[in-house]
């Protein structure tokens, strides 16, 4: 989707940048204090985390030239959607049981989704509406009318913008741009950078002045999370295969990954695992599209992911301590494809069926402390019962601890270790081949004073 090309700059307090050294912006309020000063989550990234699933909408007018980049030279009156309905995409997220949505209102090409000031190359030059539509108009009006959280995805690199490459202006062409953004159209619960960067028309690489633009995020929009590589509130994931690491902490080391579009092993493994001693909280995010591209071709409405690819990607973002960022294309209609919008509904059928009944729930559990940093919970369902999920959760509010998990079954045969592994933070999921017992264990380290984790059991 987006290959990072990046020129350096680093970060420390302060962030060297062509324009001297500027303060980061702040992070926002830590929703609780830390224990033995260890990160927490804000607010606004707890409340984020909580929503589990998000869709990202890739419209454009690469919809209507059938490429995934495009080059800037298109004619805007290509854009014409002949029966664009935002209302349609925020009841298919709704009831597929996302709860934001992101929009791409300008992907690479520079093509803007609503009517900017800056450029011609906008929808107001576009056949759609006779040039007085604004497609993020109408996506925040849904998002609102189904009580969605509404995105926005800018993209950093702008191959129309004859000032890109000309770092200081095409600095504030971006933040001119970001600004009515912010400013237009209500409340922004996420705010989507990547770290895209190419050749301008100049000749000239352009040079990001990061620090100004996450903290044009930070005064106009306070209560949004910025995300990107280097956050400062959400990360990638480092793939966009639908993958977070299976080891994966929401801590990170700043240091590390000090800009978006960062490269290198440590930066690939900081992204993929998260640093348990990192000094910030910043969770991942995992993108991944439903559809081999990220914008729709009539070419792929026969291989969109099927229900099982689709739950497969929710044990393994989700699951794996992450949010999902499923995007889901509207077509050159301007709706979701209905294959998409079954598929969709079907893995909500799927999920809320392997979640019915938790059957630990209201049983009888134990937490022992076993060391200074393990402990252990004993649960007796009361009778035996077959069961093949295991769902555990820490309590983030306090920080993320767990380092290590084991569960055991307490059979008649003797004790038989169902599933193990590393991190379990916000939420962990684990599929296994059914097993019948009664008595379960599971067993904990962690950095800290363990803290009793959650335990569900389904079947």
């Amino acid at each position: 989707m987006y290959r990072r090309e990046f020129l350096a700059t680093t970060t420390s307090a302060l962030l060297a940048t062509p324009f001297g050294r500027v303060e980061l912006p702040p992070p926002v309020a830590h929703h609780r204090p830390p224990i033995a000063g260890r990160p927490v989550p804000s607010a606004a990234q707890l409340a984020w985390q909580r929503d589990e699933r998000a869709m990202f909408l890739h419209f454009g007018v690469n919809t209507f030239t059938d490429r995934e980049w495009g080059d800037g030279t298109e004619d805007p009156a290509i854009f014409n959607p002949t029966r664009l309905d935002a209302r349609q995409w925020a009841r298919a997220a709704r009831a597929a049981g996302f709860r934001a949505m992101i929009l791409t209102a300008k992907h690479h090409d520079g093509f803007c989704l609503w009517p900017t000031r800056t450029t011609r190359h906008s929808v107001a030059s576009s056949s759609w509406r006779s040039g007085s539509g604004d497609v993020v108009r109408e996506f925040v009006d849904a998002c609102r009318a189904e009580s969605l959280g509404a995105g926005v995805y800018l993209s950093p690199w702008d191959r129309n913008a004859p000032v890109y490459g000309d770092s200081p202006r095409y600095n504030d062409f971006y933040i001119e741009q970001l600004t009515e953004l912010l400013t237009r159209y209500g409340p922004i619960t996420e705010v989507w950078f990547d770290g895209a960067n190419g050749e301008g028309p100049n000749g000239r690489r352009q040079v990001y002045d990061w620090p100004s633009i996450w903290g044009t995020v930070r005064r106009l929009q306070p209560n949004a999370v910025i995300f990107s590589d280097a956050g400062p509130d959400i990360r990638w994931i480092g793939n966009e295969r639908g993958v977070a690491g299976d080891t994966n902490w929401s801590t990170v080391d700043p240091e590390v990954v000090q800009y978006p579009g960062a490269s290198g092993d440590a930066v690939m493994r900081m992204l993929r695992e998260g640093d348990p001693n990192g000094s910030v909280w910043r969770p991942g995010e995992t993108d991944v599209s439903i559809r081999p591209g990220w914008f729709h071709h009539a070419a792929e409405d026969g291989r969109v992911k099927s229900v099982d690819d689709l739950v497969s990607i929710f044990y393994t973002s989700v699951g794996h301590n992450s949010k999902l960022l499923l995007n889901v294309p509207p077509t050159r209609e301007g709706v979701l494809h209905d294959t998409d919008v079954a598929r969709l509904a079907s893995t909500r059928s799927a999920l809320d069926s392997m979640f019915a009944e938790d059957l630990a729930a209201g049983h009888a559990a134990r937490w022992t402390s076993t060391g200074p940093r393990s402990a252990r919970l004993d649960i007796d369902l009361g009778k035996e019962f077959a069961f093949s999920i295991a769902d555990l959760r820490e309590d983030v509010t306090r920080g993320q601890s767990v380092s290590r998990f084991s569960i055991v079954a307490l059979t008649s045969a003797g004790p038989r270790t169902i599933v193990g592994g590393t991190t379990i933070g916000f939420r962990r999921l684990a599929r296994f081949d059914p097993v019948t017992t009664r008595r379960v264990q599971l067993s904990i380290d962690a950095l800290d004073t363990p803290r009793p984790v959650r335990l569900a059991l389904y079947a």
